[in-house]
């Protein structure tokens, strides 16, 4: 059931009763607060050193697709403000994907515990404090910690996306983008590392040099590079993160059956020291869900809210090409009714043609202990619309959950700059037991469904010869390539004008049959490919 606290409220009694004991100043940021239709609470008020929680600092639901931005130096609250805001979400009935980097999110799921810093917090903004526990999935990359295994395929993950990984130039960007041109063309399925591998492994043998021609702009040495590349990132021990089943994003679009919102929590402590790869994936999940979920407009909430954590992760070293990529998808999404948050230390960490589009901002206390800080200092206050406060001072000595908010109102405009002293999560602020957790994962319905791996014929199986078994397999040439990337009905045609008495012999080869899981697919059809070179695939699950 919703929250009571986050129900609609009338703005009035909320405000103007006790508008006599707030100084005037104060009254005038909390009225660009006192919104009429559902809404988050976040905190109250703080103003000449005194919390006021009178005024309290709220947030309208239907603005939380606008996307927004929580920032802060370590140590400040970042990870509890994420946790207040997907409470009350999931409280309307809004699922919530939470990328939990060091692994303390998982308490979602349990209630909290009261102690006396919890019943300070909530005396001091007025919080009817209960302890509550919400529904949630715990998932993990490529199965590498406790959670639901999360896949991607190759094709489905794309060449930008994939460039980015493997820190390829803008050169090598292109050239892949040829290679994944080249498989989808001759029907070559990418489903894991190892069949991207054998496409760029023929395309740079004897037999398939010729193949290179045909598609032009792709010279050996490059495709020797990326081939380089894909060998030190299987080294790393990637491969896992590739194959199926792939992950459905509509997994994420579920609620409970009382109605809240599920809580998706994507375990990624585990890979911490491969932050190119789990930050890119964060941008595969929200690609999926932008090139599979309709156009809605203006929404009263939205249908999921995505919070992508250590979000410079995201920029670092990246193409011109994927940061346009980026900045389209947050431009776009939102009339998906998908809202974004990047979390981060400052906003210098996120480009500014995507700062620009975050309308809802948290900015916690930063630090200004060197010169760099000072700048970043600087640059932060310059972000903020204009404000009676002295935001660079403010900003410096904000407590440990405390924050500098902004938000934008029910007609779409900036509300005033309001320093706020925040509510308190009500569900367990740390991580749930390992038992508790192994539990959760292994009973919920979508165990069965993705937690073992399957490995079914595809490019590498293709481009092998079958007569060997898996090993010691030769590399077909161009001639076979043609045969049996040709269309299945075509192929089919063929053989029965030629040989009339072999088509049970067709029917039943393992070529035929490979094929035919193919249709649909990337056989007989056009692979269209998103912002992020991302397939977009048929016959997905949608709600």
């Amino acid at each position: 059931m919703p929250d009571r606290e986050t129900m609609p409220s009338a703005p009035a009694p909320e405000v103007s009763e006790r508008a006599a004991a707030l100084p005037q100043e104060a009254l005038k940021i909390a009225s660009g607060y006192a919104f009429s239709g559902p809404a988050l609470h976040l905190g109250a008020l703080l103003w000449d050193g005194r919390c006021l929680p009178d005024a309290q600092i709220r947030v309208p639901l239907a603005m939380l697709n606008r996307h927004g931005l929580v920032a802060g130096a370590t140590g400040t609250g970042k990870t509890k403000t994420l946790q207040l805001i997907a409470e009350q979400l999931s409280a309307q009935g809004v699922p919530v994907f939470l990328a939990d980097i060091k692994g303390d999110l998982s308490g979602i799921a349990a209630p909290g515990r009261s102690d006396a810093r919890v019943e300070g917090r909530a005396h001091d903004v007025h919080q009817r404090w209960t302890a509550t526990g919400f529904p949630a999935e715990y998932y993990a990359l490529g199965g590498i910690g406790r959670g639901i295994p999360v896949r991607a395929t190759v094709t489905g993950f794309g060449p930008v996306l994939l460039s980015k990984v493997l820190r390829l130039n803008r050169t090598q960007e292109q050239s892949l983008a040829l290679i994944f041109h080249y498989a989808d063309t001759k029907g070559l399925e990418l489903i894991d590392l190892k069949d991207l591998r054998a496409v760029v492994t023929f395309l740079t043998s004897d037999e398939g040099r010729q193949e290179l021609k045909t598609i032009g702009g792709l010279s050996a040495a490059t495709a020797g590079v990326i081939l380089r590349s894909l060998t030190a990132f299987e080294a790393q021990g990637a491969s896992g993160f590739f194959g199926e089943p792939e992950f459905d994003t509509a997994e994420l679009l579920r609620t409970g059956e009382d109605g809240r919102g599920i809580v998706s929590v994507l375990e990624l402590n585990a890979v911490q020291d491969r932050p190119q790869l789990f930050s890119t994936f964060l941008m595969w999940l929200l690609a999926d869900l932008f090139h599979d979920l309709p156009e809605l407009g203006d929404v009263d909430k939205p249908r999921l809210v995505f919070f992508l954590d250590e979000a410079h992760l995201l920029f670092d070293d990246a193409s011109e090409a994927f940061l346009e990529s980026i900045t389209q998808t947050v431009r776009l999404i939102r009339s998906k009714g998908v809202g974004v948050f990047f979390v981060t230390q400052t906003p210098k960490d996120v480009p500014a043609d995507v700062l620009a589009q975050l309308g809802n901002r948290v900015q916690h206390a930063l630090r200004a202990f060197t010169p760099d800080d000072q700048k970043a200092l600087n640059a932060t206050v310059k972000t903020f619309p204009k404000s009676p406060y002295d935001l660079e001072e403010v900003l410096t000595n904000l407590g440990t959950g405390e924050a500098v908010v902004t938000v934008l109102s029910e007609k779409g405009a900036p509300t005033p700059v309001a320093a706020t002293r925040l509510r308190a999560p009500e569900s367990l602020m740390g991580p749930v037991g390992q038992e508790a957790l192994d539990r959760a994962v292994e009973e919920s319905p979508l165990y069965e469904r993705y937690a073992r791996a399957v490995d079914r014929e595809s490019a590498y199986e293709r481009l092998t010869d079958d007569r060997g078994g898996r090993g010691g397999r030769g590399a077909k040439g161009p001639d076979e390539m043609r045969d049996v990337t040709a269309p299945v009905e075509e192929r089919a045609e063929e053989r029965v004008e030629e040989r009339p008495s072999a088509v049970e012999q067709v029917v039943g080869s393992g070529v035929f049959k490979s094929l035919a899981r193919s249709v649909g697919t990337q056989i007989g059809r056009e692979i269209t490919r998103s912002l992020f070179g991302t397939a977009r695939r048929s016959g997905r699950r949608r709600r």
